[in-house]
């Protein structure tokens, strides 16, 4: 897990924002850039800056989603009729790893996607191990019976330091969430701004 940490930490030097909203983001201790020149004063992002930012923002935030998978959610929801950013966030919170972090099962988003992929969760009461898998709403996810006591789980659920989306209904005794509807951007509790538009932008360039 240490690898993970540290992947998560690099990101929030790099953009100079603690997008999870953790105490531990190095982030609150120093707001520069890592490295023997982060502390450089900041020249003005062209156009293409500002928006490859806001892009490495967003899919830094759902933790290993690789540059393919997210160009094929932007496609999706280019595809999709309305609003084409409003789209994407839709599909990202619907996969089933953010889901899991969002229901406060896990305490990060790495932890979600490694929780998927161990077994650890069910959809509709069958095992899925996809971090990707598209939740539907009306959809319900658990966690395993077996699992519930990890110390990852409890820690989680304690865990006082976010709170749980009103798009889902969460029972936090049973370990189980429902997906009640696809969230707009201003439903998702994000603790810094994303600008989904402006990746839209990027990709349409």
């Amino acid at each position: 897990m240490s690898k993970r940490h540290s992947a998560k930490h690099k990101i929030d030097r790099r953009l100079g924002e603690n997008i999870w909203g953790r105490p531990k983001s190095p982030v609150n201790r120093r707001e520069y850039g890592p490295g023997q020149h982060g502390q450089r004063r900041k020249g003005k992002l062209s156009d293409f800056g500002v928006q490859l930012r806001a892009k490495q923002k967003l899919k830094g935030y759902y933790g290993n989603i690789s540059e393919k998978q997210f160009y094929a959610v932007y496609e999706e929801a280019s595809r999709q009729r309305g609003d084409t950013s409003e789209r994407l966030i839709g599909l990202l919170e619907s996969r089933l790893d953010a889901l899991v972090y969002r229901a406060k099962f896990v305490p990060t988003v790495f932890a979600a996607r490694q929780f998927v992929s161990h077994g650890h969760v069910k959809v509709n009461g069958k095992r899925v191990n996809i971090g990707s898998y598209r939740v539907r709403p009306g959809d319900v996810v658990e966690v395993r019976e077996k699992s519930r006591e990890m110390a990852l789980v409890l820690e989680a659920v304690q865990s006082g330091e976010r709170d749980v989306p009103d798009y889902l209904e969460v029972d936090q005794n049973k370990l189980t969430a429902k997906f009640v509807r696809v969230p707009a951007l201003g439903d998702v509790p994000y603790p810094v701004q994303m600008e989904p538009n402006l990746v839209v932008e990027f990709y349409s360039r």
